[in-house]
């Protein structure tokens, strides 16, 4: 079709009209590659060293963004019906979107109600959250759970991995519209400064936009992406250590379990 248009048009208009209309196509051609790396249209890479996903290898990855502010962040979905994520995403409209590997398609939205972590303040340290999905996930293929630890003295390995649809870059970036990964790996705790976080340091790993993904480590999601903090150039990322809030979690989540089991209860009571 592009072929032909050229060679139609080449038979119609003058010389100064072909050459007018090449200038207009550079300059648009040129505006579309500026609107490409502004934010929100950016497609470069995500994670910062990350790599593109494979698409839907990892089900258990959650988009969350607000409806208002357009805020985004990672989180993961734990049970069909909760999604662990870091408190600081907190927001009033929040919706997560299950299944997704390319922000420019999403899925139909779920509401959720959050709940924080009671001692979170809007400052490092207990930067974690709970998201009760209204409607819980149909798990399958492209929609799944990760395991999460459940005891805090098990010894977690080195090598791990994070994932997200942040920025490409830790100064000036953009957010990626597909999932990324890395490679990433623990540093000692006695670097890292507290029991209730894990951290990894270098030039690759979560940026912004990536906050409340996981730091998966083995099998299971050991850590929540809370904050990074740069000296001389090196990053040093903190992760939200989850086995720290083992119990918490099962709180929440129980008391859910509970609430809906008494309701159950009272329906079948109705029917009888």
């Amino acid at each position: 079709m592009m072929k032909q248009s050229s060679t139609y048009l080449s038979c119609t208009l003058s010389e100064t009209e072909l050459s007018t209309m090449s200038i207009i196509w550079q300059t648009t051609s040129l505006l579309l590659l500026l609107r490409c790396c502004a934010p929100g249209f950016c497609m470069r890479d995500g994670i910062v060293g990350g790599k593109v996903s494979i698409p839907h290898s990892r089900p258990y990855m959650v988009y969350i963004k607000d409806s208002n502010s357009k805020l985004a962040c990672g989180g993961f979905l734990i049970r069909e019906d909760f999604v662990l994520t870091a408190a600081h995403c907190k927001r009033s409209h929040l919706k997560v979107y299950l299944g997704v590997n390319d922000t420019h398609i999403l899925p139909h939205g779920i509401e959720v109600e959050a709940t924080p972590h009671p001692k979170f303040n809007n400052a490092p340290g207990d930067d974690i959250m709970l998201l009760k999905l209204k409607t819980p996930a149909t798990l399958n293929k492209t929609v799944n759970i990760i395991t999460w630890p459940e005891c805090e003295n098990k010894e977690i390995s080195k090598d791990c991995m994070v994932l997200g649809w942040g920025w490409q870059d830790y100064v000036d970036g953009c957010p990626s519209s597909v999932l990324k990964e890395a490679n990433v790996t623990l540093i000692d705790f006695k670097k890292c400064g507290t029991n209730y976080t894990l951290c990894t340091n270098g030039s690759i790993g979560p940026a912004k936009g990536d906050s409340g993904g996981p730091l998966v480590c083995g099998d299971a999601a050991q850590g929540i992406v809370s904050f990074y903090t740069e000296s001389s150039g090196v990053y040093l990322t903190r992760y939200t250590r989850i086995s720290h809030y083992h119990q918490w979690i099962d709180h929440i989540m129980n008391k859910t379990y509970q609430q809906q089991l008494k309701t159950w209860r009272g329906k079948l009571y109705e029917l009888i």
